[in-house]
């Protein structure tokens, strides 16, 4: 169960961010509506929700996701691969430190030259799969594991094929279920689990969110909806166009633990 969600306002400057995306330039007005109904969809799924103002500074900083990776006794400040996202740890750790005596026992570090996005990070109960991607190297992959391992979790290292971020393809659902598309379906580190599985033309559906007894997912995507429908599970839809736009998914907007 999930207590605690930070999420961030973006900033006018978001339509400025990172992408490697060709679907237009973001409407802001539009993305702040869909800002706060994931907000809304979270208090939904009965969690406590810290919202960090815009920083104007930094154009991608409302993707916390990708700033710390969270476990019940612990927390890793990452160092993200977009050097022009470097500041906004500042933020977050600060904020981390205000849970820090009430939840974590351990604050980490990912130190250069290791580069990680949290986005490259699965958790499957005990288990860390880690990414290596164009935003997380060797380096910083071997410093997560060496992490997780330290105290007492599994970690798998899974360079990347086809994917920007490892969870753009894959996402735990609980009890041994996993949503996969792509490169995932039939990759031998997640064999074991079931699988709900994305066809390609719903690719983007794949970076869905479980926050307690909900799965929240992007609208639009009526093939995974109704697969993740039939697993038991209640789904929450999102429009998620303006985030699509700057290659961010549900998962990348918030921090949850």
């Amino acid at each position: 169960m999930f207590k605690h969600v930070i999420v961030k306002t973006p900033g006018k400057s978001y339509v400025n961010g990172l992408t490697t995306s060709d679907l237009g330039t973001p409407n802001y007005e539009q993305l702040l509506e869909q800002h706060q109904a994931y907000v809304d969809a979270l208090k939904t799924c009965g969690v406590s929700v810290t919202h960090l103002p815009a920083s104007e500074e930094f154009p991608d900083s409302t993707f916390v996701e990708d700033t710390a990776v969270l476990a019940a006794e612990f927390a890793v400040i990452t160092n993200p691969g977009a050097d022009s996202r470097n500041g906004e740890i500042k933020e977050i750790e600060t904020t981390l430190k205000e849970f820090y005596k009430e939840f974590y026992t351990k604050l980490h570090y990912i130190k250069a030259p290791g580069t990680l996005d949290g986005g490259d990070i699965l958790q499957v109960e005990d288990h860390f799969y880690i990414g290596i991607s164009d935003r997380t190297n060797e380096e910083g992959a071997r410093q997560l594991k060496e992490i997780v391992e330290s105290e007492g979790y599994k970690g798998t290292i899974v360079p990347l094929k086809e994917f920007f971020h490892l969870k753009t393809g894959i996402a735990y659902l609980g009890n041994n279920t996993i949503v996969a598309a792509g490169e995932f379906v039939d990759h031998p580190d997640f064999e074991q689990y079931e699988k709900i599985i994305v066809s390609k033309e719903e690719e983007y559906a794949a970076n869905c969110i479980r926050v307690n007894d909900y799965v929240i997912i992007p609208k639009g995507y009526e093939e995974t909806k109704r697969k993740i429908n039939e697993a038991g599970y209640e789904t929450i839809e999102l429009e998620m166009s303006e985030f699509q736009k700057q290659d961010g998914g549900l998962s990348c907007l918030s921090l949850r633990f």
